[in-house]
């Protein structure tokens, strides 16, 4: 009998609704054997998880999910990467996220800029869920805007307007494993730029992609999420076979809305 997992899941530590108890306990009343905690640039509620998860006899993987900028072909190609089974507390690891969360910080502040500037008043107090939060991504300004009652239609294009800085995906993968953990490639089909999404161009140039990587040190592929159908979850299970590459499973859990 197999072990029921879900080895990707956010909470109000990054773009998530929960706190990390009340995320463990959810799953665990579902009767799931492992988790993973996959906060977005962040290891902030990684021992809170863990310390209910011993209380509640559930499997707490400590875990990050890094976005990334990877050179592909000449394009700037955005690629999330999981960390799994890194030591929270590893000294360059910590630097490192202190510094990406700078960054984010200056890039939401220009963001939230141009939507007051465009007449979407909004403040940076609307957009942190809890006082322990130390990281803002876009979803948390889609739920701000919603809670005012906006409605923009083009909410997405809006927030590309403003360029965020990412860390080079090779650079992360070295980080995950200097904190002693193993790089899973996060949802495949939500990559853009590698060609129309599950057309033929861009599964040949996914298993480019994924082949670079494994030289890299890139050990998974999430096989199976939210964005990829049936068929695409078995070839992408068929690639990871092909390239000796452990098959993950997650939900990408943010919020029980």
């Amino acid at each position: 009998m197999g072990y029921k997992v879900d080895y990707h899941i956010h909470t109000y530590y990054s773009d998530g609704t929960m706190k990390p108890t009340d995320v463990v306990r959810r799953f665990s009343e579902m009767e799931y054997d492992i988790i993973a905690i996959t906060d977005h640039d962040g290891v902030g509620g990684v021992a809170e998880a863990q310390i209910a998860g011993e209380a509640l006899r559930i499997q707490v993987v400590p875990g990050i999910e890094f976005g990334t900028s990877y050179m592909f072909k000449g394009e700037d190609v955005e690629l999330h990467l999981l960390g799994y089974h890194i030591d929270t507390e590893n000294e360059r690891l910590t630097e490192r996220l202190k510094d990406i969360r700078e960054k984010r910080h200056d890039r939401n502040m220009r963001l939230l800029a141009l939507l007051n500037e465009k007449g979407y008043e909004l403040t940076y107090d609307e957009l942190v869920v809890n006082p322990k939060q130390n990281y803002v991504g876009k979803p948390n300004f889609a739920r701000a805007l919603k809670a005012r009652g906006y409605d923009i239609p083009n909410m997405w294009d809006l927030f590309s307007q403003v360029h965020k800085e990412r860390i080079d995906v090779l650079e992360a993968m070295e980080l995950v494993k200097g904190a002693g953990g193993i790089s899973v490639l996060a949802h495949p089909m939500q990559i853009k730029k590698i060609g129309e999404t599950d057309s033929e161009e861009f599964w040949t140039n996914l298993e480019v992609l994924i082949k670079d990587l494994k030289k890299a040190g890139l050990k998974g592929i999430e096989c199976f999420h939210p964005s990829a159908n049936e068929q695409q979850s078995h070839k992408l299970a068929m690639l990871a076979g092909k390239y000796h590459l452990h098959i993950t499973e997650g939900s990408d859990f943010h919020s029980e809305e």
